[in-house]
């Protein structure tokens, strides 16, 4: 399958790439540096600019089938309170363009990663940190997640948004938890590549399609 990848160089990005390229996908990938990107492989195309270009996506989604998302709205540090260092409404700006794109090109499936806690979820979030997204800069990156989340609903694609919990960079895989309005609960965590392996199976598999799965380890 050609698949086109936006954040292929973020810390979660980088994992769903490998996982594509392992399961011999052929992927078109936009990023800001092609530098950044390690992996050498004769299925990768970089496309080198701004993932909110429309004209890059343009560029980028022709002869794709399918579309993985992992943009978010990143800050200067991992403090709560580290100023943004991309734009505010990244996220849903580039869905915004994507959502027009695929429909130009008659591309269905789209798959993109936002987070434990947007709408109704949030008051499935511990109290402390119910209360950080209310009075930190981590409620910018949530905002933005939301409002990808509403443009996804509406624009009848067959779209799946992952909510995945706290990401970690564990190496070690554990069992796998995929809550469906709030049943199960969730854990509190999920290893980073446990996310690219869920979010490939749902692709390949066409599982969860027009559904939010929170997703965790237990």
């Amino acid at each position: 399958m050609k698949i086109l990848l936006i954040g292929a160089t973020g810390r979660t990005g980088k994992h769903i790439l490998q996982e594509c390229l392992d399961r011999g996908h052929q992927v078109n990938a936009i990023v800001r540096n092609k530098t950044k990107v390690n992996t050498k492989n004769e299925s990768l195309a970089l496309f080198e600019g701004l993932p909110n270009d429309e004209k890059m996506i343009e560029e980028a989604i022709k002869g794709c089938e399918a579309v993985l998302f992992a943009l978010n709205v990143s800050r200067t540090s991992d403090w709560p309170w580290a100023k943004l260092r991309s734009p505010e409404k990244l996220v849903s700006r580039t869905i915004d363009y994507l959502v027009k794109a695929m429909k130009k090109n008659k591309i269905k499936r789209i798959l993109t990663l936002s987070a434990w806690g947007t709408h109704e979820t949030f008051q499935e979030l511990p109290s402390w940190f119910r209360w950080l997204i209310r009075n930190s800069n981590v409620k910018y990156p949530y905002a933005d997640h939301e409002r990808h989340e509403d443009a996804l609903k509406a624009s009848k694609l067959d779209f799946t948004i992952l909510r995945p919990a706290g990401l970690t960079n564990a190496k070690k895989l554990r069992e796998l938890v995929v809550t469906i309005d709030g049943q199960p609960k969730p854990s509190f965590t999920i290893s980073r590549r446990q996310v690219a392996i869920f979010m490939l199976d749902c692709l390949e598999q066409k599982k969860y399609i027009g559904q939010l799965p929170t997703i965790s380890e237990k």
